[in-house]
């Protein structure tokens, strides 16, 4: 199906899992497609697919990604350096600050890209510099990311199986139809009708250093991640012992926690403003370009806008073909227009200010639709 073929680089090798599971074949008279999918629009997608395939875009260019490393080693060495040369006075310490975020956000962006297994062309290459960059260089555990990610692009925005929304409800309330019957059932964890003025205060800067800082270790130790925990406290090690020499207890202290909301407002702004103004429900059993479509939307392409993001700015495109190396999505983009075209299907692509505020246009409106639905007698 569509989504084994997305996920798997190495198909000959996750074919023998397959074996196992077989169960018959269909009789002749049974339908090779289910009625909620798209017949027409599967058989496009897979020619677009081969297409794809042909064109080698699904083939990545090292080179691109080498030099996207030597940028985030050279950050992560520069911020420790400007302490180190310039002193731990305000205007260093904030510089640095700054140098070392830019660092981490991008080698999220990079360490997504090895998730995915869009660096090289043989997996384990993937697997082993996913480990250096996310455990090493981040700080968490690559197989944590992993677990949680792919179940975020085989149902996005399908409450209870995509776990980038389970904030649902008990932050926030998600979606115009969830929100109506949240409002009905008078359920109310969190003052919704505000939930996009808290939004700045919760969300964004403090996803990574209280929720995801823990999550990560508790998965990883419940889930017996050994060689993932191993990796990741040289990170903290190297981190204490480089910036502990220069700092004191509690500049130290203040200096990761700071860094760490900072590129959790950074990651949460550009992760969520693909999502969270889309549509957002329980799985309806599309088809896989259906689901990625309704989910997903992009953002204007411009140099700024493709570094800002990791290429996210693509969202579609990355929805649609997971493994392809991000910086071809723009040569992909326009073929998954003509396919939208001409299926009827709306392909969303906007400013990238506009997106950020689509993400509180969208809180503030499903707060609304429960506020009514809640007072409704």
């Amino acid at each position: 199906q569509d989504a084994f073929v997305a996920f798997h680089v190495d198909k000959v090798l996750v074919s023998k899992y397959l074996k196992s599971l077989e169960i018959g074949e269909l009789a002749p008279d049974q339908p090779s497609i289910e009625p909620t999918k798209n017949k027409m629009l599967v058989k496009d997608f897979r020619e677009l697919r081969a297409t794809v395939e042909k064109m080698g875009l699904l083939k990545p260019n090292q080179l691109f990604f080498f030099l996207h490393l030597a940028h985030i080693l050279l950050l992560d060495t520069a911020a420790w350096l400007i302490l180190f040369y310039f002193g731990t006075s305000l205007m260093p310490f904030i510089v640095s600050l700054v140098v070392l975020t830019i660092s981490q956000v991008q080698a999220s962006w990079l360490q997504h890209d090895l998730g995915h297994l869009s660096v090289f062309k043989k997996t384990k290459w993937n697997h082993l510099l996913h480990k250096f960059v996310m455990c090493h260089l981040i700080g968490a555990s690559a197989k944590w990311w992993t677990l949680l990610h792919s179940r975020h692009h085989a149902k996005p925005n399908c409450f209870q199986k995509d776990p980038d929304i389970d904030m649902h409800p008990f932050l926030f309330t998600l979606g115009k139809k969830f929100s109506v019957e949240l409002g009905i059932k008078k359920k109310k964890y969190m003052p919704y009708n505000h939930q996009h003025k808290y939004f700045f205060i919760t969300l964004p800067p403090l996803l990574f250093p209280t929720y995801f800082h823990c999550h990560t270790f508790y998965i990883a130790y419940t889930k017996r991640y050994w060689v993932d925990l191993a990796w990741m406290l040289t990170f903290y090690i190297r981190f204490f012992y480089t910036y502990g020499s220069i700092l004191e207890i509690k500049s130290l202290l203040a200096y990761y926690f700071i860094f760490r909301m900072l590129e959790s407002s950074w990651f949460v702004w550009v992760s969520q403003m693909n999502h969270i103004p889309m549509d957002i429900y329980y799985d309806s059993n599309l088809d896989w370009v259906s689901t990625q479509l309704q989910a997903t939307c992009n953002v204007e392409q411009s140099l700024f806008n493709d570094w800002f993001t990791g290429h996210l700015n693509f969202q579609i495109e990355h929805h649609l073909f997971p493994t392809m190396p991000r910086h071809n999505y723009w040569k992909v983009a326009p073929l998954v227009k003509s396919l939208c075209a001409k299926h009827g299907i709306e392909y969303q692509c906007k400013p990238l200010l506009t997106a950020f505020a689509d993400i509180v246009h969208s809180l503030k409106n499903s707060g609304e639709l429960w506020l009514d639905a809640y007072l409704h007698k």
